[in-house]
């Protein structure tokens, strides 16, 4: 019985070999089968398709960028005017005509602008956002901070006041928005960021204004947001709509934006419009100094170690003007020049190293502070460092003058 139940399982296994041989083609086989008659399906991608849809919510975040940007355009761009002014020549007595912006400052019909827009003016002229015109009155104008302000008489519904942000609180890599007339193109929009903050800008470097003589303006905003002819008296805005700045100038070589663009600061324009609104003009405090050039590593912090200075910030006077605030405190001017990198510095004078408390690195912070917390007429307190000695001196502000005082010092 076992012998026969072993031959009936040997021949079911050679059974079921030959029916698996018959359906299984050998490895030879398959080689030399073409490649046509494989029973095999090639997908080619079709190159002509048409690309799904990005679902909706990531196109909301990648956009919410610009609905920030949109939603201030479209909140300020009512308060946002073009400028015309028909300015007075000096020479010949001829007219040439000066482009700028300007935003509405309050609901009485103020408009700030920049003072080299319209500054001899003898008529100007404001163009609303949807080409409503009406003749303005300058009501005063301030050459050190380029801030003027004129007046439209308007219905009241037309006005449309921007706030006025802290511009203490500006940090470098914040978005500034530009809202102006570049070129004459009414209500353009331009976008980038604070490059810089506490410049000093010279009126000689104001586009399309003739060099003003006189004092600095400090502490002003530096940014990258194209600003162009045009632009000059428009503000510049954060994200939530603030003016942190009135655009003023360029740094350029041939009168197009190239990179770099200033600001006055909301501070200073708080600081100096409700003056120019009462009296047509500004009174800053002067303390009659002067100093060295401190840019190019000439200031006291890198001139402490060659100097043997006792301090390595402050500001090192070069000069004391006669009869001013400085002289009458007995603040004195450098006595001797020394040379330092190949150039001729003036040293030996006192350095202030705070006022009321405040300690001043240069003479930019210093004359910051002047402008934006005292008056004429204030007594400030300066800490003062003479040789080896400290000590404190009360100095008490004046009104600044017309005309340059004589120096006591190593420019006298």
């Amino acid at each position: 019985m076992t012998r026969l139940f072993s031959a009936v399982t040997l021949i079911l296994m050679f059974i079921c070999l030959a029916a698996c041989g018959s359906n299984s083609p050998s490895p030879q086989a398959a080689a030399s089968t073409p490649v046509e008659d494989l029973p095999i399906s090639i997908s080619v991608e079709n190159t002509d398709r048409i690309p799904t849809p990005i679902g909706q919510s990531v196109v909301d975040i990648a956009d919410a960028n610009y609905l920030v940007l949109s939603n201030v355009y479209e909140r300020s761009n009512p308060a946002v005017v073009n400028i015309e002014a028909d300015q007075e020549t000096l020479i010949g007595n001829g007219i040439d005509q000066s482009r700028g912006s300007g935003f509405v400052y309050d609901t009485d019909g103020h408009i700030i602008t920049n003072a080299h827009v319209v500054n001899n003016a003898r008529e100007i002229r404001v163009t609303f956002h949807d080409n409503y015109v009406r003749t303005a009155e300058l009501v005063g104008l301030d050459t050190y901070s380029d801030i003027a302000i004129i007046k439209v008489t308007v219905p009241v519904e037309r006005l449309k006041p921007l706030g006025l942000a802290d511009s203490d609180f500006v940090r470098v890599g914040q978005r500034a928005i530009a809202i102006g007339n570049p070129f004459g193109l009414s209500s353009s929009m331009s976008v980038g960021i604070v490059s810089g903050l506490g410049r000093t800008l010279r009126s000689a470097e104001l586009i399309d204004a003739e060099a003003i003589p006189g004092f600095q303006n400090p502490s002003i905003i530096q940014t990258d947001t194209p600003i162009n002819p045009g632009n000059s008296g428009g503000p510049l805005l954060n994200s939530n709509g603030e003016v942190i700045g009135v655009t003023t100038a360029i740094r350029t070589e041939n009168g197009v934006f190239q990179g770099v663009g200033f600001a006055v600061p909301s501070n200073t324009v708080r600081r100096v419009v409700p003056e120019l609104i009462e009296r047509g003009f500004v009174d800053y405090s002067w303390i009659g100094i002067s100093v060295s050039p401190e840019e190019n590593g000439f200031g006291v912090s890198s001139l402490a170690e060659p100097l043997n200075l006792p301090v390595d910030a402050g500001v090192l006077l070069r000069d004391v003007h006669q009869g001013s605030p400085a002289d009458k405190a007995g603040l004195q001017g450098g006595n001797r020049f020394v040379n330092i990198r190949g150039q001729q510095f003036c040293t030996g004078g006192d350095i202030i190293v705070s006022v009321n408390g405040q300690y001043v690195t240069n003479m930019d912070e210093l004359v910051s502070y002047l402008v934006m917390k005292t008056a004429p007429g204030d007594t400030v307190t300066l800490l003062i460092v003479r040789g080896r000695d400290t000590f404190e001196l009360p100095v008490t502000l004046e009104s600044r003058p017309n005309t340059n005082a004589e120096r006591i010092g190593c420019g006298g």
